[in-house]
């Protein structure tokens, strides 16, 4: 669940509901999406989370695609995994790990915006665990947390029955140096010890570390204790980058894993300066939303970017550009001659013919075909800033939504089966785009760049771009939607109530005026939904890919790439007097979504 669905979710509803109910809810409802066929792909399209092939790393023989890890405090009961390999964590872990469930557990609380975790925390059957790894199928690696609990016997069945599905088991250091140390168990798995912030200062556990059955050491956030249950301190990522800098600065060979401390991306960059190797996420995450590994990524990226060599992306300007001119051609003829010669051909009649019939019908038509031509230079424009700030900057994600509207647009010229008119002047326009949309292709294929922001703080100002950034995208869901509709309608009953009201003529009374009027118009309907289809595809490919902090083209292009059809929609009915308010209310509805949008997101992608 991207963060721009989340915290309007958890403000009205997650808040406000018992903590476990809220978490099992969200979990369930990701993990059902995540276990359907098409699942995680939409989950990767609405999120576009995948790590950056620049932050995988190579820790004892595992892989892992990102240093950003879950903590089991955050599922205890495994009812998320399924999803979390999707949202960019680059492991997972899993516990604390029993044999029996305890009978006695307490459900975490809230207070203050934080989570409360019980001292009698919820903790995982080994059978629940097996049963759940068993049907996984996961690609990043598990770590499991044994219980501090565990006796010797109970350590070494819990071990032996997970080795084939974790790729490292996490204890306590007194579990270590009994369980391991003095076990003729041959383990296949690396440990690593687990040691609270006050606890690394002990000089015994300096000598344990050292030996070479401990892979590594996880520190814990400290935290402080209230009625048996607990939370992490305000100042913890500062504690623990102390403690980091330390434990580096005497073994800087040591594996180092954190746990807490992390609710922002300059917090989880302050561990990584400090040498931490890999970083749980806990309650922090609850706070900052699902989006929160993708920002760290984006920010260490940030860090890390070299000036890159500008990719080629002219071709991919001219397929915007020539879009734009066709709108702008297609506008031009809206506004004078209606009709072309061989659209009076096909029809039968000529302009003054139909005028003498009805002149309704050649408003009506112009309206169609002036939306068509507004909403093409709107596309025109998001294509070509697509390619002058996304593809020539070498982003991923702007290729795939600049390629993936322009296909779609191209099919829409098939919709010509569904009314038998098909537009040679569209045809042949069509077959101009069709090489240049080729060689944009072409040289597309080497951007695989990852985006990177300098985005730091979860303050008001992101805040306010996520409420912005969800305007955007149900502004483009609702163009797509809308165009669908609208083409569908031209593929088949062409007409809606209000447009015969505005004739004044019924569907019969049309078809003896000529048979062929009808597909003429069917054409011009299905071609304007077609476009809105593509248009909406990349409001919405835009709004869900492109926000990040201070990317000031991505608000002007939103901006100045929807102006054209939306004044091209609402004026055209004003010109020729269609102004029933239930069929411009869609229009005013978007309208309101797209200035919302604006107002929202304006400090986020505006300012630095």
């Amino acid at each position: 669940m991207p963060d721009w669905s989340y915290h309007p979710l958890k403000k009205f509803l997650l808040d406000n509901i018992n903590p476990k109910t809220g978490r099992e809810f969200i979990h369930k409802s990701m993990s059902t999406i995540a276990s359907i066929p098409g699942g995680r792909s939409l989950i990767g399209f609405l999120g576009h989370m995948k790590p950056s092939r620049d932050l995988h790393k190579e820790i004892n023989h595992t892989r892992f695609s990102s240093p950003i890890g879950l903590s089991g405090q955050i599922d205890p009961n495994l009812s998320g995994i399924n999803a979390f390999q999707e949202l960019g964590f680059g492991f997972i872990e899993i516990g604390p790990i029993v044999i029996n469930e305890p009978r006695e557990q307490e459900e975490p609380r809230r207070k203050n915006d934080h989570i409360l975790f019980s001292n009698h925390q919820e903790k995982i059957p080994l059978k629940l665990a097996i049963k759940k790894l068993t049907n996984l199928n996961m690609q990043i690696p598990i770590f499991a947390k044994i219980d501090e609990q565990a006796t010797r016997n109970e350590w070494n069945l819990i071990v032996q029955h997970l080795t084939p599905f974790v790729d490292g088991f996490i204890g306590t250091s007194e579990q270590i140096n009994l369980y391991i140390n003095k076990s003729e168990i041959s383990f296949g798995r690396p440990f690593y010890a687990s040691f609270s912030e006050d606890e690394i200062y002990n000089k015994e556990l300096w000598k344990l570390i050292q030996q070479p059955y401990v892979a590594g050491i996880l520190v814990n956030a400290p935290y402080h204790t209230e009625d048996n249950y607990w939370r992490e301190v305000d100042n913890a990522n500062e504690l623990l980058v102390k403690v980091v800098k330390q434990v580096k600065n005497l073994h800087p060979e040591l594996i180092v894993i954190t746990s807490g401390g992390v609710e922002t991306p300059e917090e989880a960059c302050s561990l990584v300066h400090a040498g931490a190797d890999l970083l749980m996420l806990t309650d922090g995450y609850v706070r900052a939303g699902p989006g929160l590994p993708k920002r760290i990524h984006e920010r260490l990226l940030f860090e890390k970017v070299q000036p890159s060599k500008k990719q080629q992306w002219l071709w991919s300007f001219m397929f915007g550009l020539s879009i734009l001119i066709g709108g702008i051609i297609a506008l031009y003829f809206a506004f004078t001659s209606i009709i072309l010669p061989y659209d009076e051909s096909f029809i039968g009649l000529t302009k003054d013919e139909i005028l003498q019939v009805n002149p309704l019908i050649l408003s009506f038509m112009s309206h169609d075909r002036m939306a068509l031509a507004g909403t093409m230079i709107s596309g025109g424009i998001l294509y070509m800033q697509l390619a002058r700030h996304g593809i020539k900057n070498g982003l991923h994600w702007s290729k795939i939504a600049f390629h993936t509207a322009a296909i779609v647009g191209f099919l829409g010229i098939f919709l010509f089966i569904g009314f038998g008119y098909f537009d040679w002047l569209h045809g042949l326009f069509w077959l101009i785009l069709l090489p240049i949309f080729y060689l944009s292709y072409i040289e597309g294929k080497k951007v695989i760049g990852a985006p990177y922001s300098s985005h730091e703080k979860n303050d008001r100002t992101w805040q306010l771009g996520l409420y912005g950034q969800l305007m955007f995208i149900i502004l483009g869901f609702s163009i797509l939607i809308g165009g669908i509709v609208i083409s569908t309608i031209g593929v088949s009953k062409v007409f809606v109530s209000t447009d015969l009201s505005f004739i004044c003529m019924t569907p019969q009374m049309l078809e003896r005026i000529s048979n062929n009027l009808i597909p003429v118009i069917a054409h011009d309907r299905a071609g304007f939904g077609s476009a809105l289809v593509s248009v909406g595809l990349l409001v919405l490919m835009l709004s869900l890919w492109g926000f990040r902090k201070g990317e000031r083209w991505i608000w002007n292009t939103l901006c100045l790439g929807a102006l054209p059809a939306f004044i091209a929609g609402i004026g055209t009915h004003l010109y020729i007097g269609y102004t029933t308010f239930i069929h411009l209310l869609p229009v005013y509805f978007l309208v309101a979504l797209y200035l919302l949008g604006l107002v929202l997101s304006y400090p986020f992608l505006k300012r630095n």
